[in-house]
């Protein structure tokens, strides 16, 4: 650990906090159809999208038409990808001469993309034809994102509004967050990256002798990068166009591409927790929001900094005879022109925001380094979040957080002027206890089973961690992986039906609760009634974010890193 390390972190969250208001702002008129300065330009696209799709703009949903607008638009999107992949060979765009995607990966993956996830169990660039990856994936990346952003703001109109039967039109939502948020940004943030040196063209790879072994070939691959690399970042989605990901030069080319790369991962859910506070009503109710997702992301930075500023214990006596020329940490699958620093900060944001895009591999950290990433998705993503899913999921822990509070004063609980009420608690606890059933039957399902055994190419903890950390990496729509950790029919299957139950399954009891507190009558506050604008506040939504996960999934995250760390240091190598 050193003070240009912290210096970095600061400067990153310094960059952060000046970007929460403006966007957050920017996110409330938009969402609440207000007049913005893209408007005389945007506006008459979105009436005529409105024409041509059938939408009555002005036609509100409740939350089970809302809800059942979003599963019927992700199934059909969801098969258009997938045909897409099943009949790229005969598709254009395919300089590669790239072959069809085969039925368990294509599934898999349509699954993936239309989750946000953006899992892979594959190398893409010798896998996806150019018009895969425009048409069948970076489009997911958009409608994933929006479908994100959109069930947020649904629940924020639930706690704001009363005696409301309706929380939005679904149309309406994903429509004006494309056009005027997502679409916009990633034009510009996409254009920066192609100044950075990012490719975007649909040229065929280019094929270079090595000068030392001019027989040999060495093939290099390109296309069209920076516009999926920008809405992968921006939407959270991961996914990237090489199989390294950000650690690939092409998509983070300079220090620079690595740091806006960084924010943008954080800019939407950052802002999103200024929009609650506008939208209610109650600045200090989102600032607080925010402060608690920040102080876990702080949190889960500094262990994984520190795990990675020390050397491994597996080559701990290596690097005690390399000391003039070994950098000291654990450099282990980093990036020299990252470092450590870089390595510990991208792996927090992409793990805490529902982001495949890493520069490092998790599965080469420490192990109580490589515990921060599993624990941040453990906790539902709820530091900054996924586009939108962190929004929604800080906020079923908000109700939590009020509900424990009111039961300690012994009086029924209030959020924002709304009584929660039994209904409530049941939606929340759903949501919670969703997540944790899905990765830990799947988990236990696959370390018992030979098809999940024979993937693992690491026995003990560290095999379980893996396992462990793929279906918390897709139930949680995260998509990053630990790796090591081989793909067959058997995992391609699961994982896609653990990314979708993880996704749906979690959004229809948000919906469900956005509907019936929208739906409440408003009460006065009153002497017992528990402020949720200070920073007491924020100290009881951390402590139960922090309780929840710990009751759901202590048992196994304590058998895999802990475990292993334990080992490592009394002298065990398994």
């Amino acid at each position: 650990m050193s003070a240009n390390g912290w210096l970095q972190f600061a400067i990153f969250s310094v960059v952060l906090l000046a970007t929460v208001r403006p966007v957050g702002i920017y996110l409330a008129r938009v969402m609440e159809g207000e007049r913005t300065w893209l408007d005389p330009v945007l506006r008459p696209f979105e009436r005529l999208i409105y024409k041509l799709c059938g939408v009555n703009a002005s036609k509100e949903m409740n939350w089970r038409e809302y809800a059942f607008a979003l599963l019927g638009f992700s199934a059909v999107s969801m098969v258009f990808t997938y045909a897409i992949e099943r009949l790229q060979a005969t598709l254009p765009w395919n300089p590669q001469h790239l072959a069809n995607v085969g039925t368990d990966l294509a599934f898999n993956t349509a699954a993936s993309f239309t989750t946000n996830t953006n899992w892979q169990f594959y190398a893409p660039e010798s896998t996806m034809s150019y018009l895969t990856e425009m048409l069948g994936l970076a489009t997911h990346n958009f409608w994933s994102a929006a479908s994100g952003i959109a069930v947020a703001i649904a629940l924020i109109r639930g706690i704001k509004r009363t005696r409301s039967a309706t929380i939005g039109n679904f149309w309406v939502d994903i429509t004006r967050t494309l056009l005027y948020v997502l679409g916009p940004a990633s034009v510009v943030f996409a254009l920066v990256l192609v100044w950075q040196g990012v490719p975007q063209n649909l040229h065929s790879y280019t094929v270079a002798h090595p000068l030392e072994q001019p027989s040999h070939i060495q093939t290099i691959g390109q296309g069209p990068v920076a516009s999926q690399e920008v809405i992968k970042e921006l939407g959270t989605n991961g996914g990237g166009f090489f199989n390294a990901n950000s650690a690939h030069p092409y998509e983070s080319p300079t220090p620079l591409t690595n740091e806006l790369e960084m924010l943008l991962i954080f800019v939407i859910g950052g802002g999103l927790t200024y929009t609650l506070g506008r939208m209610t009503g109650s600045q200090g109710h989102g600032w607080a929001v925010f402060a608690a997702m920040f102080v876990l992301f702080a949190a889960g930075f500094t262990v994984c900094y520190w795990a990675e500023s020390q050397p491994h214990p597996l080559i701990h006596g290596a690097q005690q005879t390399a000391t003039a020329t070994a950098p000291g940490g654990n450099m282990e699958g980093k990036e020299v022109r990252n470092g450590i620093t870089e390595s510990a900060l991208f792996a927090t944001v992409t793990t805490d925001a529902s982001c495949g895009a890493v520069n490092s591999m998790h599965d080469s950290f420490t192990p109580l380094g490589g515990m921060v990433p599993l624990v941040n998705i453990m906790l539902g993503e709820v530091v900054i979040g996924g586009v939108g899913a962190g929004m929604y999921g800080i906020l079923i822990f908000v109700v939590l957080a009020v509900f424990i509070a009111g039961l300690m004063v012994g009086r029924t609980p209030e959020y924002m002027g709304k009584k929660i009420e039994a209904y409530d608690v049941k939606m929340a606890m759903l949501y919670a206890l969703i997540f944790p059933l899905v990765i830990l039957t799947f988990s236990a399902i696959f370390v018992l089973m030979p098809p999940g055994l024979s993937a693992m190419a690491n026995p003990g903890p560290h095999g379980f961690t893996e396992v462990l950390y793929s279906f918390v990496s897709g139930a949680g729509n995260n998509g990053s992986a630990f790796a090591g950790l081989g793909s067959n029919w058997w995992y391609n299957v699961a994982m896609a039906w653990d990314m979708l139950i993880g996704r749906f399954l979690m959004i229809i009891p948000a919906l469900a609760l956005a509907g019936n507190l929208a739906q409440k009558k408003s009460v006065p506050p009153s002497p017992g009634t528990f402020p949720v604008n200070t920073p007491l506040f924020m100290v009881l939504l951390i402590g139960v974010v922090v309780i929840v996960g710990a009751l759901t999934f202590f048992p196994a995250l304590s058998l895999g890193p802990i475990l292993e760390h334990l080992l490592l240091h009394a002298g065990h190598v398994f």
